[in-house]
């Protein structure tokens, strides 16, 4: 399948776009940027030096992914999210000089094969989002999200968790380390670590 590159992108001769992704209006790629297979990048779409995104992954209008994203496969990040990677960040030393790429530290963040980000939510730098983790939109994520861990707010609190396809997990069993849940929509069977059930609501 080709790569198909609208008019108006700017992508980096430096990059490296994978086979069938689609790169749509006004997207900036950068040198060093890492996109796999079957992509769809819309309108906007900001994507900082040496970002690793996976495959098939969605990334709707105006998403900025900076530098220390990681982005595994089937990923979904609705529009306007946007991602951090300073915890402290100033524009100046207290000299008074503008900062230059030295003078930061970089923090990192990952998420997790099938995971969605809802529209206009803020990631906080520093945190891993779980495989199937689900953001609601207008989160601000401070903190890790488990596996399958539904969240949203600000602060984002973890209020449950979901099946691969986006329904609520019930319990059906617990045990000393899991909690044994099916979903309320295709009837899937999922353990979830007592730890991580313990945090939700």
């Amino acid at each position: 399948m080709p790569i198909r590159i609208h008019p108006t992108a700017e992508v980096s001769p430096k990059a490296n776009i994978g086979q069938g992704t689609t790169i749509w209006h006004q997207v900036q790629i950068r040198e060093d940027a890492q996109i796999g297979e079957e992509c769809i990048l819309s309108k906007g779409v900001y994507v900082d030096a040496s970002v690793v995104i996976g495959n098939r992954v969605k990334i709707q209008n105006y998403v900025s992914v900076y530098h220390g994203v990681t982005i595994e496969d089937g990923v979904f990040i609705g529009p306007h999210v946007c991602f951090t990677n300073d915890l402290l960040p100033r524009a100046i030393i207290p000299d008074g000089t503008l900062k230059s790429t030295t003078d930061w530290d970089l923090s990192k963040t990952l998420v997790q094969k099938g995971a969605s980000i809802g529209a206009n939510s803020t990631i906080r730098c520093g945190i891993t989002i779980g495989e199937w983790a689900l953001i609601g939109a207008g989160s601000v994520v401070t903190r890790n999200v488990p596996n399958h861990g539904l969240v949203w707010g600000n602060p984002a609190i973890l209020q449950g968790f979901v099946c691969a396809c986006g329904g609520r997990l019930s319990i059906i069993g617990k045990s000393e380390k899991s909690v044994h849940t099916a979903c309320q929509v295709c009837s899937l069977e999922i353990d979830i670590p007592s730890q991580d059930w313990k945090i939700s609501i």
